[in-house]
């Protein structure tokens, strides 16, 4: 029977006395979490304290916009200069450049609840049952109602999506899946980003000249309208929807070849179906996008007072059209028209807000579930 024997312990480490556990915190050099919001709020106090002693001497009058540029340098300087002393320059520069970001989204916001809160106030005061349940047919001065611009902007903005997102999809599709390398591909997508970039005025013309030449000038249709609307919708619908394709897997194309699959049902069932969150949200952007223009509108569906179901008989008042023009052909008292201006503007953001929580929620509803 043999024994192993533990090597001996050399005299010196076994007579090494242990070091004493060092009392190191693993926060030393660091601000804490609270800092970055206290020197803001101290930046803007001084900044304040100094803009209204500048105010009371004469000298100047407080300016909150300049008060928020001033505190917001102040404080980026600031950051910076006591995150280097006590953190060190490499998390000194993160804090600027996170300063920067936040003080870039902060400006970018402003903008949009400046008109949110601009149109909120001043578009409720023309909301009432009369608003929403009449037209502005017989109607000078105060009263009336905007339902038949709504029903106008719902039919003609519906009109040019049942145009414009089955071409858009195919086109997609034959991009993607068909296309690749050959030269009719690389002419369609050239086409389609020159036509990203056309002003919806152009689209309107298009429209007005190419009814003009069967029917006659002067004519106004709301197919007109929807025929002008689909050339702005049709190029948002294929890049989003192009987009989207790119992303499904190739794995998933080739294990349906595998099976014997053709690739017209591959696209069907597999791509189409992984794919449609995105695609749906695309389509509801592009909407988005299109039911405020006003221009094409002028010039193809016209202006109405009355209400309107036939989008091949007559002309069709939209919400941006109403809006345009309660405001610009103001009568006694003007008031009124301003008032019926922001209460369609309002309505038409609303509308708008709407399809942009439909397409979450779809987007949300279809996108493929990752759990097992």
């Amino acid at each position: 029977m043999t024994t192993t024997q533990t090597p001996p312990v050399p005299e010196t480490a076994a007579l090494r006395p242990v070091a004493p556990h060092s009392s190191v915190s693993l926060t030393s050099g660091r601000l804490p979490r609270w800092a970055p919001w206290g020197l803001l709020g101290l930046t803007a106090a001084a900044v304040a304290l100094v803009f209204a002693m500048l105010a009371v001497a004469g000298e100047t009058e407080f300016s909150f916009a300049g008060w928020a540029i001033v505190s917001a340098i102040g404080y980026l300087v600031l950051i910076t200069v006591i995150s280097s002393i006590v953190e060190g320059s490499r998390k000194a520069v993160d804090r600027l450049v996170t300063g920067i970001v936040s003080v870039a989204f902060l400006i970018a916001m402003v903008p949009l609840v400046s008109v949110a809160y601009t149109v909120v106030v001043n578009g409720v005061a023309a909301f009432s049952a009369e608003f929403f349940s009449n037209s502005m047919r017989n109607v000078v001065g105060e009263g009336g109602g905007i339902l038949h611009a709504i029903v106008g902007t719902l039919l003609i903005t519906l009109a040019a999506a049942v145009i414009s997102i089955p071409i858009g999809i195919f086109t997609a599709i034959y991009l993607v899946e068909y296309g690749d390398g050959k030269r009719l591909a690389r002419g369609i997508t050239f086409l389609v980003d020159v036509m990203t970039g056309i002003p919806s005025i152009v689209a309107g013309l298009f429209a007005y000249a190419l009814f003009a030449l069967f029917l006659g000038p002067g004519i106004r249709l709301g197919i007109m309208g929807a025929i002008a609307l689909s050339v702005l919708m049709i190029p948002v619908v294929v890049r989003s929807s192009e987009e989207m394709l790119r992303l499904v897997p190739n794995e998933l194309r080739e294990a349906a070849y595998a099976l014997g699959v053709p690739k017209w049902l591959t696209i069907l069932k597999v791509v189409l179906p992984t794919a449609i969150a995105g695609i749906t949200t695309g389509v509801m952007l592009s909407i988005s996008r299109v039911i405020g223009e006003t221009a094409p509108l002028l010039l193809t569906a016209g202006v109405a007072t009355s209400m309107n179901y036939n989008l091949f008989e007559g002309r069709m008042m939209t919400l941006p059209v109403f809006a345009y023009t309660q405001y610009m052909n103001q009568g006694i008292p003007a008031q009124a028209y301003i008032d019926r201006a922001w209460g369609a503007a309002l309505v038409l953001i609303l509308i708008v807000m709407a399809l942009n929580l439909v397409a979450r929620l779809v987007a949300k509803v279809f996108s493929p579930k990752l759990g097992r």
